[in-house]
C-alpha cells in the first residue's frame, strides 16, 4: 500500500469513529431527557388519587358537606387527566402540552387547599379551598376542544336523599290485650322489639292496618359533558354498590336511574358514596369517579334551655312612727303626716290600718282620758303612693286640755324577679316533621342546642343563623315558639 492509500484508509477510520461518537452522545442526551427529574405523568396522577383518597378517609361530616363541590372537581379533574395520559404515562411532566401541565398545578393546588381545610378547619380555610376549586374548574372547562375523549364538567345531585322508610324507625304496638308485665317496647336488631334495655329511641309506630308499604323512588343522576357518546358505540354505564346500568343518552347529557339501595347509607351520618362511570372507546375504557354525600336515616337532635322571669310578690309589715297632737284648753288641734313606702316597695292599701296608740285629757292637771274625743283616720286626699294620716285632740268640755298619740300599719309590698330554668331536654329531629319548641313567657334568655349528623354542633343564643346546612329555624310571627324543620333539600 502506497502512502497515499495508508493516509486515506486512517482519514476513514476517523470519520468512522467520529459518527459513531457522535451517536453515541446523542443517544445518551435523548436517555436523559426521557429519564428527567420528577415524577412521570402516570406516577403524578397515582399521587394525586392517593393524595385525595387520604383526604377523603379524613374528612369529617362538616367537611364533607362544606367541601363536597371541592372533592367533586377534583375527581372530575383527575379522571380527565388519567383519561388524556393513557397511552403516554411515561412522559415526564415537563413535557407536557401547556394546558395539562396548568390543569396538573391547579390540581395541586386544590389537593393542598383540601388538606388545610381538612387540618386546620375554618371560614378562611374553606374558603381558600373554593377558590382553589374555581381555578380547577377552569383547568378543566380549558380541556374542552383538545380531543374526542369524555369530558364530564358536572353531575348531579349532590346530595342523595335520606331514605323514607327504615325498619329502626317503624315498631308494630302491642295488642290491647297484651299484658302490662311485657314491659316497653325496645328496639332491636332488624326492628324487632327486644327484651334488653336499649337507648331511648324516638320509634314512628305503624298498627298493622297502617303499615308503610312506601319504597324510595330511584335517583336520577344526570351528567353534563362533552363526548359523553358514540354514535353505534356501547351506551355508557355507572355502577354503585352492587347495581350498575346503562345510560338514557340525550344530547351532551347522560342520565341515570339509580335505586335508592345502591347508596349505601348510615343511621346518624353522613356517608361518601362513590360511583363509577366507564366509556368504551373501542379498546380502551375511560372511567370517571363521580362522588355523592348520601344523607343520613336521622338529621340529629337538639336541647332547648330557657331563663324564666317570674315576678314574686313579697311582703312586710311597716309600722309608722307614732304622731303627736297636743290641744291647749278648750282647742281642738289636727296633725297630719304623710308616708312614702320604702324605695323599691308599695303600700298594699287594702290591707291598712289606723291604731290610737292614746287619748290624754286634764281638767286642772287631773288626768281623765275621757275627756278627750280626738281621732286617727286615713285621709282621702292622698297621693297614689303615700299614706296620709289625721291625728285629731279634741275635748268633751270647755276646761279640758288634750293630747292624742296615733300611728298605722300598712302591709307593704313588691315585686321580686326570680329566675327558674325550663329544659326541653334532648329531642329528635325528625326529616318529615317539624320541632315546635315553645318559648315560654317570660323568658329572658334562651339557648338552642344542635347536633347534626352527629358531627357537627352548632349553639346559638337569643338568634339563630340561617345558613345551616339542610335545617330551616323559624320564629313563629307571634313569637311564641321556635319552629325547626329538617329538610333534605336545604343544601349548603
Amino acid at each position: 500500500m502506497t502512502a497515499a492509500g495508508r493516509r486515506l484508509s486512517w482519514i476513514l477510520v476517523a470519520i468512522v469513529v467520529l459518527c459513531a461518537t457522535v451517536v453515541a452522545g446523542a443517544t445518551l442526551l435523548d436517555r436523559g431527557s426521557m429519564i428527567g427529574s420528577g415524577p412521570t405523568q402516570g406516577e403524578k396522577i397515582a399521587m394525586i388519587k392517593a393524595e385525595r383518597a387520604r383526604l377523603l378517609a379524613r374528612a369529617g361530616g362538616e367537611t364533607r358537606i362544606a367541601l363536597l363541590a371541592a372533592f367533586r372537581i377534583a375527581a372530575l379533574l383527575t379522571d380527565a387527566l388519567a383519561a388524556r395520559a393513557d397511552s403516554e404515562e411515561e412522559r415526564m411532566m415537563d413535557q407536557l402540552p401547556g394546558i395539562r401541565r396548568r390543569a396538573f398545578s391547579d390540581l395541586d393546588a386544590l389537593n393542598t387547599a383540601l388538606r388545610d381545610a381538612i387540618a386546620r378547619p375554618g371560614e378562611g380555610a374553606r374558603l381558600a379551598a373554593g377558590a382553589a376549586a374555581e381555578r380547577a374548574r377552569a383547568s378543566l372547562e380549558r380541556l374542552a376542544g383538545i380531543d374526542d375523549l369524555p369530558l364530564v364538567l358536572q353531575f348531579t345531585p349532590r346530595f342523595v336523599s335520606p331514605r323514607r322508610a327504615t325498619g329502626d324507625l317503624t315498631l308494630t304496638p302491642r295488642g290491647a290485650g297484651a299484658a302490662a308485665s311485657e314491659g316497653p317496647l325496645r328496639l332491636g336488631a332488624g326492628g324487632r322489639a327486644s327484651e334488653e334495655p336499649a337507648v331511648p329511641t324516638v320509634p314512628r309506630y305503624a298498627p298493622a292496618f297502617a303499615a308503610s308499604g312506601e319504597n324510595d323512588p330511584p335517583v336520577q343522576v344526570e351528567i353534563v359533558g362533552l363526548h359523553l357518546s358514540l354514535d353505534g358505540g356501547p351506551a355508557p354505564a355507572l355502577a354503585i354498590g352492587n347495581w350498575r346500568g346503562q345510560a338514557t343518552i340525550a344530547p351532551e347529557r347522560l342520565r341515570f336511574l339509580v335505586p335508592r339501595e345502591a347508596f349505601a347509607a348510615d343511621d346518624v351520618r353522613t356517608t361518601f358514596v362513590t360511583g363509577l362511570l366507564s366509556f368504551r372507546r373501542g379498546s380502551r375504557t375511560v372511567a370517571v369517579e363521580l362522588p355523592f354525600v348520601v344523607l343520613p336515616d336521622r338529621p340529629g337532635s337538639l336541647a332547648f334551655d330557657q331563663k324564666v322571669r317570674a315576678m314574686v310578690p313579697e311582703s312586710n309589715i311597716l309600722v309608722s312612727p307614732e304622731i303627736l297632737a297636743r290641744a291647749p284648753t278648750g282647742e281642738t288641734r289636727t296633725v297630719r303626716r304623710c308616708f312614702d313606702p320604702p324605695a323599691g316597695w308599695r303600700f298594699d292599701k287594702q290591707s291598712r290600718r289606723v291604731i290610737v296608740v292614746e287619748r290624754l285629757g286634764w281638767v286642772d292637771d287631773i288626768g281623765d282620758p275621757t275627756l278627750n274625743g280626738g281621732t286617727v283616720e286615713f285621709v282621702g286626699d292622698e297621693g297614689a303612693e303615700q299614706i296620709c294620716v289625721v291625728v285629731t285632740a279634741r275635748p268633751a268640755t270647755k276646761a279640758a286640755r288634750t293630747a292624742t298619740i296615733g300611728r298605722f300599719e300598712a302591709t307593704v309590698v313588691r315585686d321580686r324577679a326570680e329566675d327558674s330554668i325550663v329544659q326541653s331536654g334532648v329531642r329528635a329531629l325528625d326529616w318529615r316533621e317539624a320541632v315546635r319548641l315553645p318559648i315560654e313567657p317570660g323568658t329572658v334568655e334562651w339557648k338552642l342546642y344542635l347536633r347534626l349528623f352527629d358531627e357537627i354542633d352548632r349553639e346559638f343564643d337569643g338568634a339563630v343563623s340561617t345558613d345551616l346546612p339542610f335545617l330551616h329555624v323559624m320564629l313563629e310571627a307571634d313569637g311564641k315558639a321556635l319552629v325547626l324543620k329538617a329538610d333534605p333539600a336545604a343544601e349548603p
